[in-house]
């Protein structure tokens, strides 16, 4: 029977766990092997910004200064009160709001030479995709593991 291995490393989820191509690192070990199914998945995640108050302050600055550059005496200062709280309501909104960030991950089912499966999840490289028996080598960092094509 033939032993499981199961590799994770999702790459949204260690913020520096990135392989860089333009970086020289140390390989703790290097394992060659053949592709035996490939799966391109997407991943959606909802962000919520968190403001921490700095920016609903600096809105209600810049619409004060702009308020205050209309009327004279009492209009003056209506208008710079209406600016600040316009300012700061509108930064305030800006600031506290949901995005959508999509990531690209291929789930690679690799059979080492030694006979081994191995699994690994990477993020997406456009200039390398995979394909059913593709010729790869696993290379394993202190940090998680990169796949990619041999050559």
């Amino acid at each position: 029977m033939k032993k499981w291995l199961w590799i994770i490393l999702i790459f949204p989820l260690f913020a520096n766990a990135g392989y860089q191509r333009n970086q020289a690192r140390a390989v703790n070990e290097v394992v060659f092997g053949t592709v035996e199914s490939v799966r391109y998945i997407s991943q959606q995640d909802i962000v919520q910004s968190k403001a921490n108050g700095w920016e609903t302050l600096l809105g209600a600055v810049v619409g004060g200064v702009i308020g205050n550059q209309f009327g004279d005496g009492h209009g003056r200062e209506v208008a710079t009160a209406v600016g600040t709280i316009a300012g700061g309501s509108i930064a305030h909104h800006s600031a506290n709001r949901s995005y959508s960030i999509e990531y690209r991950l291929v789930e690679l089912l690799i059979e080492t030479k030694e006979g081994k499966w191995i699994d690994v999840i990477q993020d997406v490289d456009p200039k390398m995709l995979f394909s059913k028996d593709d010729k790869v080598r696993i290379l394993y960092f202190d940090d998680g593991v990169r796949v990619d094509k041999e050559m």
